[in-house]
């Protein structure tokens, strides 16, 4: 039973002294210059005998407070933090259902440096949590981690973790075969600057696709930007500077399909007679802007209260195995691409 093991039998295990497991499981092992194989001994002892630190005893409040299980939701600090909103309506919606209750902690971190958050390992401050936006290389640490902790990954897959996911490939795909639908034979692509699983494979799908039904794409109509409005915008701005423009896009991203529009608009480009837009994540924006923006539907809110019921099931024992669940997005069709029949 998980829990159940005390400090004194993961040092034997590890063979080891209880004042070095102590420090190691507190995660303290660099501080007191505790060698790294010493400290994957203990680590991996306390795994093999289901050792569960006991955060609340750490957290007793005077006056008999009840302590509650934390939650951790690891957010990368970039211009994704504008999305978290959504995320979080659905948490508070899915804890509003839940027969317990349960503490929030919002954990930043910087994209590519996940391994130096050590509570993640220790499992000293929170009793669960979930991951969202972990780089390539994040995810490639958590593969050859061992938290102390169950762990539920949102927008990622792996083999090793729960996740909650959507099939970033065939959002891709579908977006162009809309354009296909829409005879276009030149399209382009406006791709976030960062490192993610999710928006690659939203991109390979594209133009895996788009080639397949025939389009073109030049590589000056494929633009790498920064994550907001200012990169959509100079994403146009580095496009038009090439000397033509797509008759189709694909923004992988609403907050920079905003500065795009801008961009177009100044130029005197008309949308969607001149070129039709596609957005992604169907953020609420996406409904007031000139004109309103055709995007590709992420049903973040409901993704989120799934990380948490996955995420509780697993704190609960309810479940013992990684568990996977796969949603369906959508293309949603407003004016700026098939909203009015126009080009």
């Amino acid at each position: 039973m998980r829990g159940i093991a005390s400090i004194k039998e993961i040092a034997q295990l590890a063979n080891v002294s209880q004042g070095t497991a102590s420090m190691v499981l507190n995660g303290k092992g660099d501080q007191y210059r505790i060698s790294a194989l010493t400290q994957q001994k203990v680590w991996e002892a306390a795994k093999s005998l289901n050792y569960q630190p006991n955060i609340s005893a750490r957290r007793l409040r005077s006056g008999g407070e009840t302590v509650l299980p934390i939650i951790a939701l690891f957010w990368s600090i970039d211009t994704r933090a504008a999305l978290i909103n959504r995320f979080l309506k659905g948490l508070q919606h899915s804890f509003a259902l839940l027969d317990q209750e349960y503490e929030l902690l919002i954990q930043p971190f910087v994209g590519t440096r996940l391994h130096e958050v050590r509570s993640l390992i220790t499992g000293t401050r929170f009793n669960g949590a979930i991951i969202a936006n972990a780089t390539e290389d994040d995810e490639e640490y958590l593969e050859q981690a061992n938290p102390m902790v169950p762990i539920v990954l949102y927008q990622r897959s792996s083999s090793k973790y729960s996740w909650v996911n959507v099939d970033s490939q065939k959002t891709g795909e579908e977006v162009a075969m809309l354009f296909a639908s829409r005879d276009h034979r030149q399209v382009g692509l406006i791709v976030p600057d960062v490192s993610s699983s999710a928006i690659r494979l939203r991109m390979e799908g594209f133009l895996s696709k788009a080639r397949e039904l025939g389009m073109e794409i030049a590589d000056r109509h494929i633009v790498y930007s920064d994550f907001s409005e200012k990169g959509g915008y100079q994403a146009i701005r580095q496009m038009l500077a090439s000397g033509d423009l797509p008759t189709a896009l694909f923004s992988i991203s609403d907050q920079m399909s905003v500065g795009a529009l801008m961009a177009l608009t100044e130029a005197g480009k008309r949308i969607p007679e001149d070129m039709e837009i596609v957005g992604h994540d169907d953020d609420e924006v996406t409904r007031f802007t000139i004109p309103t923006l055709s995007t590709v539907h992420l049903p973040v809110e409901e993704m989120a209260a799934e990380c948490v019921k996955v995420l509780t099931d697993l704190m609960q024992y309810k479940s013992h195995e990684s568990v996977h669940k796969l949603f369906e997005s959508h293309l949603v069709i407003r004016k700026s691409c098939g909203g009015n029949g126009k080009r």
